[in-house]
């Protein structure tokens, strides 16, 4: 099992920024290939916002390509979402996902698993 614990969200003016956080933690060794993040406006689907490889590469929805920046720190096995430029249709509950490599505590063979956070909100206010 792996736990996210996200962080960054809150309200804020059209214009303003925020920096989303999100810390994986394990009892388990574990190592992450993707991290990213989603959202989900009220009435609407979770969408893709950006995701990170373990090599960085990285990927944007269009609608934030330009405004928001993804990053990560494996040592501290965490991501980022620096969001620049908000916009209202920015607001929504942010969710952090990882998809991961577990050292079982007992058992020979490593298993890849993905986990979500349980969301941050950010809201952006004209």
């Amino acid at each position: 099992q792996v736990q996210l614990v996200e962080s960054g969200g809150g309200s804020v003016q059209a214009g303003g920024s925020l920096r989303l956080s999100c810390a994986a933690t394990s009892v388990n060794t574990f190592s992450i290939y993707t991290m990213g993040w989603y959202r989900q406006a009220p009435g609407k689907e979770r969408e893709l916002v950006a995701t990170i490889t373990s090599g960085s590469n990285t990927n944007y929805s269009d609608s934030v390509k330009g405004r928001f920046t993804i990053s990560r720190d494996d040592a501290k096995k965490t991501a980022y979402l620096q969001m620049n430029s908000l916009k209202p249709e920015d607001t929504a509950l942010y969710y952090c996902y990882v998809d991961v490599s577990i050292v079982p505590t007992y058992g020979s063979s490593n298993y890849r698993d993905d986990y979500w956070g349980e969301g941050t909100q950010v809201t952006v206010f004209s």
